[in-house]
């Protein structure tokens, strides 16, 4: 036992740096050479997600907030790819929405690479419509209570929102029977909680997928005033899991596209940094008290 507490106080730091290494690229190469990824086990949260969404009748009018930019990429598009991808299959009437300034252009390429490209029989302002961004945060939100046509007048595409057949019925927010929130900051989940779900006297229901950072901050509206959470790239492995799974390629050896992985990709490289990080803080705690305990021998 001395011989192996002297190895590990004279290790070399080189050789973490090394394990490091393999631990994250071990699962990278892993999952690319058989395609394979690590098994998730969905929380309640994330089941809620996908139960909210799969409860809704085809038709039905979805609010979708695309309130993120690139920066927080990483972690939200899987979750916004894998979100819209189970509104389109539901056959759900996706309205996307930004308060955002570069959420537009974040609609359109989810729109491109999930509606355009797996379900080319929706049509744009009738199947889904990309009303933008508009600027006001809060105040915006207060307006959509109202009335949704002067929060956003007209769509992306200048449109007028009257003549979206999409728009049909929708007069205000809680016309929505459900908000899908994608988010990175502020404005973001906790401000549609607090000025739009608040407001709607329990009318409109509300999921979101935000960044690791503001998870916890959001797991006390869960699960009254948030009626489901994904919080990260862990939370969007697990619906994505929940998705794939019910919508899976009948022909059980056609392969399940690589954009609705991307998260559970993702998970095993994070899974090995994290095994080896608890390997090292325990061999560094025994390390610890039996220096300590030899001293205190040595002095007794």
């Amino acid at each position: 036992m001395s011989k192996f507490i002297t190895i590990l106080e004279g290790l070399d730091r080189r050789w973490i740096f090394l394990a490091m290494a393999i631990s994250v690229a071990g699962p990278i190469l892993y999952i690319g050479i058989t395609g394979k990824t690590l098994p998730e086990t969905p929380t309640p949260a994330a089941r809620a997600v996908y139960k909210e969404i799969e409860a809704l009748s085809p038709g039905t009018p979805v609010l979708i907030a695309f309130d993120f930019d690139p920066a927080s990429g990483g972690e939200l598009t899987p979750m916004a790819t894998s979100l819209v991808h189970q509104c389109a299959a539901r056959g759900l009437r996706m309205v996307f929405i930004a308060l955002w300034p570069l959420g537009p252009q974040l609609i359109d390429e989810t729109i491109k690479r999930v509606i355009l490209a797996d379900y080319p029989n929706l049509k744009e302002g009738i199947d889904y419509v990309n009303v933008g961004f508009q600027s006001g945060n809060e105040a915006v939100m207060k307006v959509m209570l109202t009335d949704f046509a002067l929060a956003f007048p007209i769509t992306k595409n200048g449109v007028a929102v009257g003549d979206v057949v999409a728009l049909k019925g929708i007069q205000r927010a809680s016309d929505f029977p459900l908000l899908v929130e994608v988010c990175a900051g502020y404005p973001g989940a906790k401000e549609w909680i607090q000025y739009v779900i608040s407001s709607s006297g329990g009318k409109i229901k509300m999921v979101t997928g935000c960044t690791g950072v503001q998870t916890p901050g959001l797991y006390p509206y869960y699960p009254v005033q948030l009626n489901g959470l994904l919080g990260a790239i862990k939370g969007a492995a697990e619906y994505e899991s929940l998705v794939n799974s019910s919508l899976a390629p009948k022909d059980s050896t056609a392969a399940i596209p690589a954009k609705y992985l991307e998260a559970q990709r993702r998970m095993g490289p994070q899974l090995g940094a994290h095994l080896l990080m608890i390997a090292l803080i325990i061999l560094g705690n025994i390390a610890f008290f039996a220096q300590r305990k030899s001293k205190v021998r040595a002095t007794s």
